[in-house]
């Protein structure tokens, strides 16, 4: 009896196994029908570590990873062979870990990491003059976005207008780094613009004095804007000034004394006016 219930046991051990093993591969099957074809992968160049403004690109700071075939980015370069063969590059945008390192972010082979390079298609670069107060106290940094408004004394009164809209800063001083975070005082800075907006800060900074207005991140609308001169000002804090009543002046002269009366219009209305007998 002993050796019976020892062959049950052992073909219901064999059984429970192969039944166990059965539903695992049909439930594999069932999950690669699911997820479909394999996807076709290349290999892509990525950042193995962060990558900042200057950083000269070497194969430590680099490795390959795998990179769907319909998903490549464009500028995307597959083996660090091919990165580095032409001659060093250095890193014009920050980059993070496993970010892929595209052509737009880095230098050409043998170039410096220079100003120049970070400037647009058709656009220039153009250097303002501002303080502690103009450069919004330190807190402007590369990569933000700005508006210019330009201030100056006329004949009689001053003067404020925004000049240029949505304008990249480039640089603080000489620090071009976007993930700079620290807030600085400067004295110069330096934005992206065309060329007659190149023009127009020329001139605005003969005849005036150039400020900074900080655009908040990711807005990009421009909005209208109107000159503001010290009397819009004023009837900003006092109100408009009162009309000047119209109507005629009537001089009355009676035993030697003369009496002027503000005489209004007809359908004028007047507080309180007199008239000759």
């Amino acid at each position: 009896m002993i050796a019976v219930a020892a062959v049950f046991g052992l073909l219901a051990v064999f059984a429970t196994r192969t039944w166990l093993n059965s539903q695992a591969e049909a439930r594999l099957r069932s999950l690669e029908a699911d997820r479909g074809p394999p996807v076709a992968s290349r290999t892509v160049v990525v950042a193995a570590r962060p990558l900042r403004y200057g950083h000269e690109l070497s194969p430590q700071v680099l490795r390959e990873a795998a990179w769907p075939s319909d998903a490549l980015p464009a500028g995307a370069f597959a083996r660090i062979p091919d990165l580095l063969a032409e001659g060093k590059r250095v890193v014009l945008t920050p980059i993070e870990p496993n970010e892929p390192v595209l052509a737009v972010k880095i230098t050409g082979p043998g170039q410096r990491a220079t100003l120049s390079a970070l400037v647009g298609p058709g656009m220039k670069a153009v250097t303002i003059r501002v303080n502690d107060v103009d450069g919004v106290g330190g807190f402007v940094l590369p990569g933000d976005r700005v508006d210019v408004v330009l201030t100056r004394q006329e004949k009689e009164q001053a003067s404020t207008q925004v000049l240029l809209q949505d304008i990249r800063v480039l640089a603080v001083d000489q620090v071009a780094d976007e993930r700079a975070a620290n807030p600085m005082i400067p004295k110069a800075v330096t934005l992206e613009v065309d060329t007659a907006a190149g023009q127009k800060l020329s001139l605005a900074a003969s005849i005036g004095s150039l400020s900074l207005l900080l655009r908040k991140a990711g807005e990009s609308t421009e909005s209208k804007t109107a000159r503001v001169t010290v009397k819009d000002l004023l009837e900003e804090l006092v109100g408009p000034a009162p009309k000047r009543q119209s109507g005629t002046t009537v001089v009355v002269s009676r035993g030697g004394q003369t009496q002027s009366y503000r005489v209004p219009h007809d359908g004028e209305t007047s507080g309180s006016w007199a008239a000759a007998e």
